[in-house]
C-alpha cells in the first residue's frame, strides 16, 4: 500500500504559465519578494486552451532563445514507450526495487540537454525515464519549436506519459515502488497533467508550466505537487499562480510552491535566461520535495 505524507504548507504565492525548460548548479538564492500590491488584470479564460497560455505565439517564442553551448555526453538508453522512443538512464550498481521519475522535456524535444538532466536524476538514485512527446522531432529554432508543441495531440500525449509512468513500475529493471514527474515550461504542464490522470503517482513536480486552476478537475491529483515559478515571467501573470494554489487548496491536493524573482524559463542550462542562482537554490529544494516523497520509508 502506498503512504501518502502528510500536508505542505505553501511556500509563497506564485507566477506564472505557458509551457518549456530544465535545470541546475550553484549557490543557493534568496526567496523573492512578493508581487508588487496591484495585480495584473484577470486573464482571459481562453488562455487555458492555448498552448502559449496568456501570450501570443511571437511573445512565447521570443521567451526562448537556445544557446549553442553543448550538454555533456548521455550515459543512458534508448527504451521503447508507446510505441515511440524514450531515454533511460538508471543510478550506477543500483538493483531493483528503485524509485523512478518520468522526466518531461521542454518545448525544444527530447534533446541532450534533457538526457542530460535525466542523468543527473539517475545519479541521485532515481530510474529517471525521459519521454518523447514530439515523436522524435527535436527542435533547434523557436518556429520548429513551436510547430511541434501545437502538433501535439492531448490524448495520445496522456497516454504515453501514463505509459512511462506504467514502464518505472513494471520494468524488471526498475520495479519503482514510488514514482513521481517532473517537467519544465511545456513538459510542467504535462507533469501536471500526468498527476491529473495517473492515480498512482507519488509526486509532480512543475516547472513554471500552464496550469490548471478548476479545483473540480484538480481533485483527480493523488499525489503531492511542488511548483517552480519566476516573477518576471511574462507567460503567467502573478494572479493565475495565486488562483492555481488557491484551486490545489480548494482541492485538497498537498502541494508547496517557490517563487523566484527570474524571467521564464530561468531553470534551463541551454538557454539565454539561465538564472545560475535561482536555478540552483530550486532544485535543491526539489531534491529534498523528491527524496521525502519517493525514498522515504
Amino acid at each position: 500500500m502506498k503512504l501518502r505524507p502528510s500536508r505542505f504548507r505553501l511556500a509563497a504565492s506564485l507566477a506564472l504559465a505557458v509551457a518549456t525548460a530544465a535545470c541546475a548548479a550553484s549557490s543557493p538564492a534568496p526567496r523573492a519578494e512578493p508581487p508588487p500590491a496591484a495585480p495584473p488584470a484577470p486573464a482571459p479564460t481562453s488562455a487555458a486552451d492555448s498552448p502559449t497560455g496568456l501570450l501570443s505565439e511571437e511573445d512565447f517564442k521570443a521567451l526562448h532563445q537556445l544557446r549553442s553551448d553543448k550538454a555533456p555526453p548521455a550515459r543512458g538508453q534508448s527504451v521503447e514507450v508507446a510505441g515511440t522512443q524514450a531515454y533511460l538512464s538508471l543510478p550506477k550498481d543500483a538493483k531493483p526495487p528503485i524509485p523512478g521519475v518520468v522526466v518531461i522535456h521542454e518545448w525544444w524535444g527530447l534533446n541532450e540537454h534533457i538526457k542530460h538532466w535525466t542523468d543527473r536524476l539517475a545519479e541521485d538514485g532515481y530510474a529517471a525515464l525521459a519521454v518523447d512527446l514530439y515523436g522524435g522531432k527535436v527542435a533547434t529554432t523557436p518556429d520548429d519549436a513551436m510547430a511541434a508543441m501545437k502538433a501535439v495531440d492531448e490524448a495520445k500525449g496522456i497516454e504515453t506519459v501514463r505509459a512511462a509512468h506504467r514502464f518505472l513500475t513494471t520494468d524488471a529493471r526498475v520495479s519503482a515502488p514510488r514514482t513521481g514527474s517532473i517537467g519544465w515550461c511545456f513538459g510542467g504542464a504535462w507533469s501536471l497533467r500526468l498527476a491529473m490522470n495517473e492515480p498512482e503517482l507519488d509526486a509532480a513536480v512543475i516547472y513554471y508550466g500552464r496550469l490548471v486552476t478548476d479545483p473540480a478537475k484538480l481533485q483527480a491529483i493523488k499525489a503531492p505537487v511542488f511548483g517552480v515559478f519566476g516573477n518576471r515571467d511574462e507567460g503567467i501573470p502573478p494572479q493565475v499562480v495565486n488562483e492555481f494554489d488557491k484551486a490545489l487548496h480548494e482541492a485538497g491536493v498537498e502541494h508547496e510552491v517557490l517563487r523566484y524573482d527570474a524571467d521564464h524559463a530561468f531553470a534551463n542550462p541551454s538557454g539565454e535566461r539561465y538564472d545560475t542562482k535561482a536555478a540552483a537554490d530550486a532544485w535543491e529544494k526539489v531534491r529534498r520535495f523528491l527524496a521525502a516523497k519517493l525514498k522515504a520509508q
